[in-house]
């Protein structure tokens, strides 16, 4: 199938802009890389450290004719999605061992939950604690021992974190093991309902508990397709994981062969062997537009905008908000998972998931085929799903046929003919908007504003019912460098309530909406941000305010807005408290939503 005329298009003029960048990186990717390596560059005493505590393993890594791998791990036991991955290093080890090589733990990255912390302050931290994993898996490989690297991460930050550590020591080959969704328990659909009625006081908090711990209740991913599984969706489409690894529920006995199969792959694409696969040659510019195609297709997390900007970066690669947009305009939605469906993750892997998704769209001319993977040359083998033959795991081709037309649909049949995120750009800056789970009648608002500096401040302005007209919700100084970018997630049940009681309600913001962002159109990622000379920081209550998603403009109409003094906004207290005190550096040297918000990239 010829490639299609925008992708293609799109891809080009990325390849144009990023040439100097892409150059100058793969340079200094190839000259590590014909170091050979790295072991052989350590003194004696340098290499007895790295070994100490190795035992009977220490014969081979002194010879340095066996691999060694260094598994760089996101565990903690009090993220659901994290939990599983306590037993993985054991078995990346036993698998090593067993098929001539050797791996170690080369160190831990942070990884906290934004469920936990959605509507509090130590989601100031969220966006921050990105940099920090990049930073921290730097860290851990920066010993110089490891000839492969395995990233055991699935949540919202952690993923992207690893993958810049990643691209930056690009020279070694790079694996993503997931750990896989929790079974399904209460419908989101009904969770959200719940959500609802407690916003409007129709039930207590104990309601409320009941619902939320039946949603979230065990080992695994949350399964509604928020930026966490939209991490996964991009591993695989970006070759990254082995193919069909990203829904595979933990401790079940295919999760486990897929671990031991991912940890035997890392050992043969080194540079001891004949296969060897730097993680350079993988996160190339096809590789990231496929990963926004397969972004656009499944309607993934609007988190994933800013995110992929800033992986990009660090692999030389210079994306703009338009490639997102001009990629979504050509790319068919698919797939109808909550909260743009009432499908979880689980049954959209049930109906094909994403080797139906890759298949298809690779059919259509809609991805590059030839995309280097820690599989081989070509993504024609993440069409295909494993199964388990005699304990271990293969690759079947499967029909390219939907289980459920209701969750996933052919690109010639799609659900909608666009993606589900789109640019908006006017007078107030450039945006985002997600619009997979926005019925069209919502696409264009076109209402007065009302003001506020916290989702604390409007969540008290519902409450004392002072939100009963149609009504453009403006929330400010919530970017990056006013107080880290918290999500929020707190306005998505009092928002649609309002739309439900035949309101025109958005929401326009400098800050970021949950990756469950969902069927009240939002304007996110505003730039510049309120603190950053935005003129978002000059809008009043009452000026008329203007979304219209399908021409992908952002405009206050009233005149004279330009002319007027900024607000000036009460940061003390967002400087201090919960481990703020150590983030100020990031506040102050932060780039814009429109380059990935980092630090570090």
């Amino acid at each position: 199938m010829t490639l299609n005329a925008t992708i293609n298009d799109v891809t080009q003029r990325i390849i144009e802009r990023s040439k100097p960048a892409r150059d100058a990186y793969l340079m200094r990717m190839r000259k590590a890389a014909e170091e050979g390596p790295r072991r052989a560059h350590l003194s004696c005493g340098n290499q007895a450290h790295a070994y100490a505590a190795m035992g009977a393993e220490k014969a081979p890594l002194v010879a340095e004719n066996a691999p060694n791998i260094g598994i760089v791990t996101a565990y903690n036991d009090m993220l659901s999605a994290h939990q599983p991955f306590q037993r993985f290093p054991d078995m990346i080890k036993q698998t090593a061992l067993a098929n001539g090589g050797t791996a170690q733990v080369a160190g831990g990255v942070p990884a906290m939950c934004d469920g936990v912390t959605q509507g509090q302050v130590g989601m100031e931290l969220s966006l921050f604690s990105r940099d920090v994993i990049a930073l921290s898996a730097g860290v851990a490989l920066s010993h110089n021992v490891f000839d492969s690297s395995v990233y055991l991460g699935v949540c919202d930050k952690i993923v992207p974190g690893l993958i810049i550590a990643a691209a930056t020591f690009g020279y070694i080959p790079a694996l993503f093991l997931p750990a896989g969704p929790m079974p399904s328990g209460l419908p989101n659909d009904e969770k959200a309902k719940v959500r609802q009625q407690h916003a409007t006081g129709e039930v207590g908090r104990d309601k409320l508990m009941a619902a939320e711990m039946a949603s979230y209740h065990g080992p695994g991913t949350c399964t509604f397709y928020g930026t966490a599984n939209s991490n996964q969706m991009l591993m695989e489409f970006m070759g990254l994981h082995l193919p069909g690894a990203s829904f595979v529920n933990p401790d079940t006995d295919l999760r486990d062969a897929l671990t031991h199969a991912g940890a035997k792959r890392a050992l043969e694409i080194t540079n001891l062997g004949n296969d060897y696969r730097p993680v350079c040659d993988i996160l190339d510019e096809r590789t990231f537009v496929n990963g926004l195609v397969g972004l656009m297709a499944t309607g993934g997390s609007t988190n994933l905008v800013i995110h992929i900007l800033a992986m990009a970066r660090a692999a030389g690669v210079i994306l703009d908000l338009q490639d997102l947009s001009d990629i979504s305009d050509a790319t068919p939605l698919m797939a109808r998972v909550y909260p743009n469906g009432l499908a979880d993750v689980n049954h959209f892997h049930a109906a094909g998931g994403l080797g139906y998704v890759i298949g298809d769209l690779l059919d259509e001319g809609l991805l590059h085929p030839d995309t280097v993977t820690v599989m081989g040359n070509g993504l024609q083998d993440y069409s295909k799903a494993p199964v388990l033959k005699d304990g271990a795991v293969t690759w079947a081709d499967e029909p390219r046929v939907s289980q459920n037309d209701r969750i996933l649909r052919p690109a010639s049949d799609p659900f909608a003919p666009q993606g589900g995120l789109k640019k908006l750009e006017g007078n107030m800056g450039r945006g985002m908007i997600k619009i997979s789970a926005v019925k069209p009648e919502h696409h264009v608002i076109e209402a007065p504003a009302r003001v506020f500096h916290d989702q604390l401040e409007v969540k008290a302005a519902f409450q004392a019912g002072e939100l009963t007209q149609d009504t453009v919700i403006v929330v400010r100084f919530q970017g990056p460098k006013a107080n880290g970018m918290p999500e929020l997630h707190a306005l998505n049940p009092l928002m649609a309530v309002m739309q439900d009681r035949g309101l025109k309600v958005a929401l326009v913001t400098d800050g970021r909406m949950s990756g469950a962002s969902g069927k009240v159109p939002a304007a996110l990622h505003l730039c510049p941000e309120a603190l950053d000379g935005g003129l978002i920081a000059k809008i009043q209550d009452g000026d008329m305010i203007r979304l219209d998603a399908q021409a992908g403009t952002l405009a206050v109409l009233t005149e004279g807005v330009e002319n007027r003094a900024p607000a000036t906004p009460n940061l003390d207290d967002n400087g201090h408290g919960v481990g703020r005190e150590l983030f100020a550096m990031f506040r102050q040297t932060v780039g814009g939503c429109d380059t990935g918000a980092a630090v570090v990239v």
